[in-house]
């Protein structure tokens, strides 16, 4: 799940989300059953579980699913996962984070390092690249929630820091503390609305311009890392000009 917006826009209109439906399904099932086996079972009581499953509705994954992921994580059992973040280097001097749960640390390590290398990127220590990004709450709902002014106004009402208008989507962000209750209130502002993600991000303070070859190098280093088993995120401060993400996209 990418969580460069840019890229994840270029990705659809290339038609890819859809070819990964059943990674995405996967991988969203792996979050339920983490959050299930370090929080418990009811959603009310565990805060990681309660946005799992919002992302997995968000996602239009089948009630059935849900449930299979939550009694797995619940049975106890199987695999030990952790959660390990990476940072890297991607070329034209991209920052890239890497949000992996892994049963296998060394494995993980192993298969991030090596697709960085193969895709004109290196892997680099923890702190290299973070200390670049804020790490904030981010809600997305579809465009067909409502006119720009009258989402912003809700959001911002809502106790939200910021909203942008992204392609079919609008992007709502918030203080990290805040993200529950402003998704929270949201939920009551658009009760027949499922949003479409709820999280937490990492978001650039700055951008760095990428085009020409560097862009393609890039959007394949980035598409590699997200075919990986133990990544669940992928971030980035690349900057795409218009241009540049419709030959991209073409």
């Amino acid at each position: 799940m990418a969580g460069h917006s840019k890229w994840a826009n270029i990705q659809h209109r290339k038609g890819a989300q859809d070819k990964k439906r059943a990674v995405l399904f996967s991988r969203l099932s792996k979050e339920i059953t983490i959050a299930t086996k370090l929080g418990g079972p009811d959603p009310d009581a565990n805060p990681r579980l309660r946005l799992a499953i919002r992302n997995a509705k968000g996602e239009s994954m089948p009630k059935d699913n849900i449930k299979r992921a939550i009694d797995k994580g619940a049975g106890g059992g199987g695999e030990a996962y952790e959660d390990v973040r990476y940072e890297g280097f991607g070329p034209g001097g991209v920052g890239i984070i890497v949000e992996a749960s892994t049963d296998n640390r060394n494995r993980a390590a192993g298969d991030i390092r090596a697709t960085f290398s193969k895709n004109g990127g290196n892997l680099g220590e923890t702190g290299s690249v973070s200390f670049g990004f804020d790490q904030v709450g981010e809600i997305i709902y579809p465009a067909a929630i409502g006119e720009e002014e009258d989402v912003m106004l809700a959001a911002i009402e809502a106790g939200a820091e910021d909203v942008q208008a992204e392609g079919e989507t609008f992007v709502i962000y918030t203080a990290r503390e805040d993200l529950n209750e402003v998704a929270a209130a949201l939920d009551e502002t658009w009760p027949e609305t499922e949003a479409k993600s709820t999280k937490l991000i990492w978001r650039p303070q700055n951008s760095v311009p990428v085009e020409g070859d560097h862009a393609d190098t890039l959007m394949k280093l980035l598409d590699a890392l997200d075919e990986l088993d133990d990544v669940q995120n992928v971030y980035d401060n690349s900057e795409l000009s218009e241009a540049e993400m419709e030959r991209l996209a073409s």
